[in-house]
């Protein structure tokens, strides 16, 4: 039986996968090229002879497969480069096993009397700060109060212990910083934690290093490698 309703072709056979429950891509349930390409066929197949497809309507609907088909070549090429990406990035994380690094991070770590530094960092001056303590479950373990704080960089050495001066257990702890400035404003603080790699990870496409202590950082935020130190011979300055 010939039809010639053939630009409508398309929106009865869209209706007819939605339907059936059927995507039209592999990924986002849109109409992929190879189902263009056959709908396109059917359509030339399925024409009245005595009525058939106006060339201007033919000519458009293969410019619409030839876009479609450079649409999908540059998202495989895409996520190719981005797979390659990943790669290169996990194979110049291994070469930051065994090294001391310095990377964005607000965790320091807790091994009986040894307590890793924050590092932070201010463009504008502190009338005060409030360092923020939470233990792996959320729950807030002690809050210390700092004197106003001159823009420039720091260190903050927490003595491991909780609001009752009771030694917390040996774990990685969250530190959070409130800052504000003579007029109550609020302060921008920027951290950063160092540590020694022993191993290299890779999550949600990206790579992370993890160090010694079990914290994990982001091998892109890395920002130095730095000499190891002794938490215990660090005094807050």
């Amino acid at each position: 039986m010939y039809t010639s309703g053939a630009p409508g072709m398309i929106g009865d056979w869209d209706r007819e996968r939605e339907a059936e429950k059927i995507p039209s891509a592999e990924n986002h349930g849109q109409l992929g090229k190879e189902e263009f390409l056959r709908l396109l066929i059917t359509q030339l197949e399925n024409q009245d002879p005595l009525n058939p497809m106006d060339d201007k309507e033919f000519v458009a609907q293969l410019a619409q497969f030839s876009s479609l088909e450079q649409l999908t070549n540059i998202s495989e090429e895409v996520k190719a480069i981005k797979e390659n990406s990943v790669q290169q990035d996990m194979v110049g994380a291994v070469g930051f096993i065994g090294k001391e690094v310095m990377a964005e991070g607000d965790q320091v770590s807790k091994d009986a009397n040894t307590i890793s530094t924050l590092y932070y960092n201010m463009d504008d001056t502190a009338a005060k700060m409030y360092f923020n303590i939470f233990d792996s479950h959320g729950n807030m373990v002690r809050t210390v109060e700092m004197q106003a704080r001159q823009a420039g960089e720091y260190e903050f050495n927490w003595d491991g212990k909780d609001y009752s001066g009771r030694e917390v257990p040996d774990g990685n702890y969250k530190v959070t910083i409130g800052a504000e400035g003579f007029n109550g404003e609020p302060v921008m603080v920027n951290t950063s934690v160092s540590g020694r790699v022993s191993g290299v990870q890779s999550m949600n496409g990206q790579s992370y290093l993890r160090l010694a202590d079990g914290r994990v950082i982001n091998f892109a935020q890395v920002s130095e490698v730095v000499e190891s130190r002794s938490a215990e011979s660090q005094k807050e300055e």
